[in-house]
């Protein structure tokens, strides 16, 4: 246990140094990602990641899945935890959290900077990024303007269903549910139920009655 604790710590602040040198950086981007691609080139996934990133016993990844992960950011599979098939796991501009029992469902897209709890169900085809690109000067293209990153956090035990987007900097509280097809861009209280695009409150779990009010205003 010792020397891969050994192994993060020093993993860390080879990565803060490089992160602080322009120039260095990007030579390591190079040598990490092909140009204008965003998927990591094969040896880095072969003999990097594993010694880099943590996979919690008895998860999964299916085969058929898109790992983009580098290993300059967070990537963390939780025990049991599973990732399914077509889904796009991607780590470039902030850190992929997954805690433990959690599911990732099929052809999902995660963009860090995700933080997923425990006991967590994404359904088919949930959408979330935590990346941004700017587009204010329309003489620069957007692709060559700077992005912005905020976090998106989905705490314990929560169901967001088929076809959900959940934009940058939502929190979605415990045991809430995002209905199908829900475009969630507001923060969405614990032991809540919302959808809709832009998603809205549609109950609340009402702890002195132990009843789902719903939500009329």
């Amino acid at each position: 246990m010792s020397h891969i604790v050994l192994l993060c710590s020093l993993s860390m602040s080879v990565s803060s140094f490089i992160k602080n040198n322009p120039g260095l950086k990007k030579f390591v981007h190079r040598l990490l990602i092909p140009k204008g691609e965003a998927r990591p080139r094969g040896w880095v996934a072969v003999f990097l990641n594993p010694m880099l990133h943590s996979r919690g016993k008895g998860s999964r990844i299916r085969r058929n899945t898109r790992i983009d992960v580098l290993p300059f950011n967070k990537f963390i599979l939780g025990d049991r935890s599973v990732i399914e098939d077509f889904s796009t796991i991607n780590n470039g501009v902030g850190d992929i959290i997954i805690g433990n029992d959690t599911l990732i469902g099929m052809a999902n897209v995660l963009i860090g900077p995700v933080t997923i709890g425990d006991n967590v169900i994404l359904a088919q085809n949930v959408v979330m990024s935590g990346l941004n690109h700017e587009y204010k000067d329309p003489a620069i293209p957007i692709r060559n303007q700077p992005i912005t990153t905020a976090p998106i956090v989905i705490e314990d035990d929560c169901w967001i269903a088929a076809n959900a987007v959940i934009t940058a900097g939502v929190t979605i509280g415990r045991h809430s549910v995002v209905a199908a097809g829900s475009v969630v861009t507001k923060n969405v209280a614990p032991y809540t139920i919302v959808g809709g695009n832009p998603a809205k409150a549609i109950r609340r779990y009402d702890e002195a009655t132990k009843e789902w009010v719903r939500i009329t205003e």
